[in-house]
């Protein structure tokens, strides 16, 4: 389980990555709409979709030439409630 998350965590660990993943889930779905509104190049926004999409935070669809990317909020749902579970856990006490 850890495992899986700190996976997550790595992609999400990233700016251009978490600006990607915003206009995403405010509605943008292709990689020829989001290019302008990045600073990055288009090889190195391929990369990024391909490393979010894997992480299971997108889902992909091919339209064509194109591929649209959904973010799936399952998937961020899941990373805030493993978050909350662990704000909410309770303190153990170390005996030494």
């Amino acid at each position: 389980m850890y495992i899986e998350y700190a996976q997550l965590f790595k992609v999400l660990a990233d700016a251009n990555r978490l600006k990607i993943i915003e206009l995403l889930i405010k509605g943008e779905t292709c990689g020829c709409t989001l290019i302008d509104k990045l600073s990055i190049s288009q090889p190195t926004l391929s990369y990024h979709l391909k490393m979010i999409a894997e992480a299971g935070i997108a889902r992909t669809e091919k339209n064509g030439n194109w591929i649209n990317y959904y973010i799936n909020k399952e998937k961020l749902s899941d990373i805030i409630t493993f978050i909350e579970n662990i704000k909410n856990s309770e303190v153990e006490q170390c005996n030494l």
